[in-house]
């Protein structure tokens, strides 16, 4: 089988030059032959996507996209520098 390592900059370079993700933000660890996929992102779709690109990067892998969706709407209010 091949080094996790391997594996998990495999899955990262097609998160990062897939044109479903674009994704530089997601950690990949991979434990035997599971794959996890962690960090955070602005919707629902996008972290489906990201779990598709990985799952084609690393078939037989089994994947679990524990991403979190964070609200990304305008800041509350403003910040005060003095």
């Amino acid at each position: 089988m091949e080094a996790p390592q391997y594996i998990a900059a495999r899955v990262q370079r097609a998160l990062a030059e897939d044109g479903r993700t674009h994704e530089l933000g997601i950690r990949v660890d991979v434990r035997n032959d599971q794959l996890f996929l962690r960090g955070q992102v602005t919707g629902d779709r996008h972290r489906a996507a990201i779990g598709q690109v990985a799952r084609e990067a690393a078939p037989g892998l089994d994947v679990h996209n524990e991403i979190q969706v964070v609200d990304a709407t305008a800041p509350g209010e403003e910040e005060h520098l003095d």
